[in-house]
């Protein structure tokens, strides 16, 4: 899953009907409606939208016939692997129909190529280990997992050695528990925190 940084915009001329979207994000339902309405242009024949945050969504066609305009621009942030987004493309009509392929294909052309453009961000699942070591495991630990991409968030001395507070790539969480394991010989004690 990736998240955008910026808010862009992408023009594009098609058939005389001049296509703006306007993308960025967004961390609520009611910060798209604001983006949303921050954005539309009263004058433009069309301001047509949609919005992805978690599992929830929102497209509006803005007076296109139905699906030819939201649910494309839906379908371009879902093909990009897009949450916490919002998509605005503002159409001014050029005088000459498209045909509902030819609306789809705009709307959703011009969305994903402004999406495609922009700076993002993957949102990498991790899970919380808390490892308490000896002194004498304790660098070699810390070098190890740290080397796999794990990071230690907090170390806390105790009596025999540091009870350490790490945040784990989901996907390395396994390697980092046998190496951690390994290291100490089965000394360590290892947990995983509930969130």
């Amino acid at each position: 899953m990736f998240f955008l940084k910026t808010t862009e915009t992408l023009t594009q001329d098609i058939k005389k009907s001049r296509f703006l979207a306007i993308c960025g994000p967004v961390a609520s339902e009611q910060a798209a409606k604001d983006f949303i309405a921050a954005h539309s242009d009263p004058s433009a024949t069309h301001n047509c939208w949609a919005w992805r945050i978690g599992q929830a969504y929102r497209f509006n066609d803005d007076g296109e016939p139905s699906g030819t305009a939201g649910k494309p621009i839906l379908q371009a942030i879902d093909g990009q692997s897009l949450d916490g987004t919002v998509a605005l493309v503002i159409r001014w009509f050029g005088g000459i129909l498209l045909g509902s392929g030819g609306l789809m294909r705009a709307y959703g052309g011009t969305a994903a190529g402004c999406l495609r453009a922009m700076d993002k961000t993957e949102l990498i699942e991790t899970l919380r280990l808390t490892i308490t070591c000896d002194f004498a495991d304790l660098a070699l630990v810390k070098a190890r997992i740290t080397g796999l991409g794990a990071r230690i968030d907090s170390e806390t001395f105790i009596d025999t050695g540091a009870v350490l507070s790490v945040d784990v790539p989901a996907d390395i969480s396994e390697t980092t528990v046998k190496t951690a394991t390994d290291i100490t010989r089965g000394r360590a004690v290892i947990v995983a925190e509930d969130d």
